[in-house]
């Protein structure tokens, strides 16, 4: 609408200017018919005949002017009447807008009121439960203040009661351990005198095969004189045999077990050795004993080589002679263990040797069996022998330090019967005691245990 008024203005400029110029031409045109007028006259109508067409023009002039001001006023007017169209549209449009994003904003306004609304009362709902809650927990604290002070009083009977039965506990500790040493010292005392009235036995019965003997002879030395008179002779005593071991013996008449002297091949001095003579047979050569504890087997490796201890109590043989025993002809080996509750099991190998000095006394077995586990619990491959001052085991650590006493290690191994000898109630948990794995496992100490040999084609 502005830019149809502005070409309204630019075309009545136009025309002013058209209107000045043709004032100019006809000034100009009127002092040349001057002049010409005077030259010739018969220019004179057409002088009046143009002052008539200069009217005529001035009258057209103001024609077209006062149509131009009104084709203008009328173009203004309706450019103003466009704009004002276009405004009006514009209006309505933005009218139109502004209704519908009031419109929206009131369904806003209506949805936050309702959220708010619920919010609102979702809020009192909550306060209402966080205020029953609160009074629960108020009743809460206090019951548990209650049995706070229960529990504190509970305690301190609890407390006491622990104090007492403590010092109860510590008295009957002290008898029991009192009644222990008791019990171990008469199980002691009974075992001696078993063993000594088994000595008495087995002495009265040598006495009494002696005095059959001996009737015997006079028996027969009456016959003799009754027959070819008295004659003194010379009689002497068959020459003893040389025993190589107690199965030599047992073949030999001697069924009672007890101590016996053997001679070892390659061994100059005779060797005193206890012989099981009962035990799956009889025949057996004990090499190794443990019952009391008397025997301290927390030895070197030059005492496990010669022996020590005593025959008819704790020993342990010597694996010097091991060596030279088991050199002699093939031997098995069988173990005999007891447990501190009675127990009585054995683990058996067909085939048992050892080696020399220069091989560590490795040991050599073949063919497990026995009541002492399923599996041996000695190494069946070869194992050299350790003592503390003497480690030949296949560990790091040192066995024998670790374990203590002397024993065919290897990698310290399921076994140890050189172990440090445990009473009674003091056997469990002890990985250096008397121990035979699949036995009792690898920390309950044996009560006895006992080492012996015998030759396999017994």
């Amino acid at each position: 609408m502005f830019r149809d008024g502005l070409s309204v203005q630019i075309g009545l400029k136009f025309d002013s200017n058209i209107g000045c110029s043709k004032n100019r031409e006809l000034r100009n045109f009127r002092d040349f018919c001057g002049k010409f007028w005077k030259k010739n006259k018969s220019f004179q109508k057409m002088l009046k005949i143009l002052k008539k067409s200069k009217n005529r023009l001035f009258t057209l002039e103001s024609y077209i002017v006062d149509n131009m001001k009104l084709e203008m006023a009328q173009l203004q007017q309706n450019a103003v009447q466009n704009h004002t169209a276009t405004m009006l549209e514009i209006g309505t449009s933005l009218l139109s807008q502004t209704a519908e994003q009031t419109r929206k904003l009131t369904d806003v306004e209506t949805q936050v009121l309702n959220q708010t609304s619920r919010l609102e009362i979702q809020l009192l709902e909550n306060s209402l439960s966080t205020y029953k809650l609160e009074k629960q927990l108020v009743q809460q604290t206090h019951e548990i203040i209650k049995i706070q002070e229960k529990n504190s009083l509970l305690e301190t009977k609890m407390i006491e009661m622990e104090e007492r039965h403590k010092g109860e506990l510590d008295v009957l500790k002290i008898e029991k351990e009192t009644l222990q040493g008791l019990v171990t010292r008469q199980t002691y005392i009974i075992h001696e005198l078993e063993k000594q009235l088994s000595r008495a036995t087995t002495n009265n019965s040598i006495l009494q095969k002696q005095q059959l003997e001996l009737m015997e002879t006079v028996h027969n030395l009456i016959k003799l004189c009754s027959k070819e008179g008295v004659q003194f002779k010379n009689v002497k005593r068959e020459e003893e045999k040389p025993f190589r071991d107690c199965a030599d013996l047992y073949h030999a008449g001697f069924n009672k077990s007890g101590v016996y002297t053997i001679y070892i091949n390659n061994v100059s001095e005779p060797k005193k050795v206890y012989c099981n003579m009962e035990t799956a047979g009889g025949g057996w050569t004990a090499i190794q004993h443990r019952e009391d504890g008397n025997v301290d087997f927390q030895r070197g490796w030059k005492d496990y080589k010669l022996g020590f201890g005593s025959p008819s109590g704790e020993f342990w043989l010597g694996n010097e002679f091991i060596f030279a025993i088991t050199s002699q002809r093939q031997y098995s080996l069988r173990i005999e263990l007891t447990d501190w509750e009675g127990n009585h099991a054995y683990s058996q190998y067909d085939r048992f040797h050892i080696g020399n000095e220069k091989q560590n006394f490795r040991l050599y077995l073949k063919s497990h069996s026995g009541t002492a586990g399923k599996q041996s619990s000695l190494i069946l491959h070869g194992a050299d022998f350790s003592t503390k001052d003497a480690d030949n085991d296949n560990c790091m650590c040192k066995c024998a330090l670790m374990l203590t006493g002397g024993w065919w290690f290897d990698a310290c191994g399921p076994s140890n019967l050189n172990g440090i000898f445990y009473n009674a109630g003091q056997n469990h948990g002890k990985l250096n005691g008397i121990k035979w794995h699949y036995f009792k496992g690898p920390s309950y100490s044996l009560r006895s245990t006992t080492m012996m040999i015998r030759p396999t084609d017994f």
